[in-house]
């Protein structure tokens, strides 16, 4: 973790939310590089597998939100990672910004935001055998924190977004939240597995199905359905 008042930052754009219970809003977004996990699926390497990225203090990355933009999304990579992330979310908080954190909910920390987005990483996201055993060991046993997980709920308002790539993750879903302190079914958000249009057309229809049987609520990839798999979107 960093000590100072800097993050290392692999982007900032402005966009839509593309997920979750924002999905469609006007937002700017501070992506965080680095990540103490390995999803194979993961649609940022240049965050977690190649990190990258130049250092920004956080008066910098407060001074770039632009005028009258209200909602800032922190994201990754893994955001919770970065000891200064509090002083960034209550400086944004300060200039009257809405924050929301996204996080895969396995570090915890003491701060400020009006949205905690929490994706705890299922089985589908585990390395393949081509990655090192080291890295599939490490992911494996890293990717859910019951304890962290609690933590969140009880601490913020949240929202928890699962990736879903096969009908039969839905057991998986159920299992971890059986641990978990009860949540409002509308704030589970399941969103299908997909850097493509074609992958999300192919999963959406019965996932969306799935949400309606249990009360689930669906989550679109919009950024990906509106302008594909490019970064600053």
């Amino acid at each position: 973790m960093s000590s100072d008042d800097r993050l290392r930052i692999a982007e900032t754009f402005a966009s839509l939310q593309g997920e979750g219970g924002l999905s469609g809003v006007p937002s700017f977004f501070i992506r965080t590089t680095g990540c103490n996990l390995r999803c194979e699926w993961c649609d940022t390497p240049y965050t977690s597998w190649e990190p990258e990225g130049e250092w920004q203090r956080v008066d910098e990355l407060v001074e770039a939100v632009p005028s009258g933009m209200r909602h800032v999304v922190v994201t990754g990579g893994e955001p919770m990672l970065w000891s200064s992330l509090p002083a960034l979310t209550a400086a944004l908080r300060a200039r009257g910004c809405h924050v929301t954190i996204e996080t895969a909910g396995t570090i915890y920390q003491d701060l400020t935001c009006d949205l905690m987005s929490v994706s705890p990483k299922l089985s589908n996201s585990d390395p393949g055998p081509a990655r090192s055993a080291s890295v599939r060991e490490d992911h494996r046993t890293s990717r859910i924190d019951r304890d962290v997980l609690r933590r969140l709920i009880d601490g913020f308002f949240c929202q928890l977004k699962f990736v879903v790539a096969e009908p039969s993750d839905l057991g998986e879903i159920e299992a971890v939240l059986a641990e978990l302190p009860a949540v409002a079914p509308a704030t589970v958000m399941l969103m299908p597995l997909g850097t493509t249009r074609e992958e999300l057309a192919a999963r959406g229809p019965w996932l969306a199905a799935l949400c309606r049987e249990r009360g689930f609520r669906f989550s679109p990839r919009l950024h990906i359905e509106l302008w594909g798999d490019r970064r600053g979107t």
